[in-house]
């Protein structure tokens, strides 16, 4: 709860650190597919229900962010991955390096994020 608080405090800009968040997430709503949107589900799959909608908020926000830097017309495997590496704690990886295993997607590319 007490995060939830310091999450919402303005920064120096002016925004807080959801307000930038809900900014990428309804910035790049246009640009999830179906099959990326199941993606996303699968991997908060394993996070508690009840933090469930905050962690997709999270990674979906850093996956915008990455994806409007990019000036992507769609949101691709790669940025989502990308994003959850780096919205995520490196313990979350261990999920993420199964599931995409499973999905025979190779890891090659981003094991530099997964090393860091």
């Amino acid at each position: 709860m007490f995060r939830k608080f310091l999450k919402r405090l303005p920064k120096e800009d002016g925004n807080s650190i959801l307000d930038w968040e809900e900014y990428y997430v309804e910035q790049t709503r246009h640009l999830w597919s179906a099959s990326q949107r199941n993606l996303l589900e699968e991997l908060v799959e394993p996070v508690p229900e009840l933090f469930r909608d905050i962690a997709r908020q999270k990674i979906a926000g850093k996956i915008g962010e990455l994806a409007l830097q990019k000036q992507k017309k769609s949101i691709t495997d790669d940025i989502l991955i990308e994003g959850y590496i780096r919205a995520t704690p490196k313990r979350d990886h261990k999920f993420l390096i199964r599931t995409l295993e499973k999905k025979d997607i190779d890891l090659t590319p981003y094991q530099p994020l997964l090393d860091q």
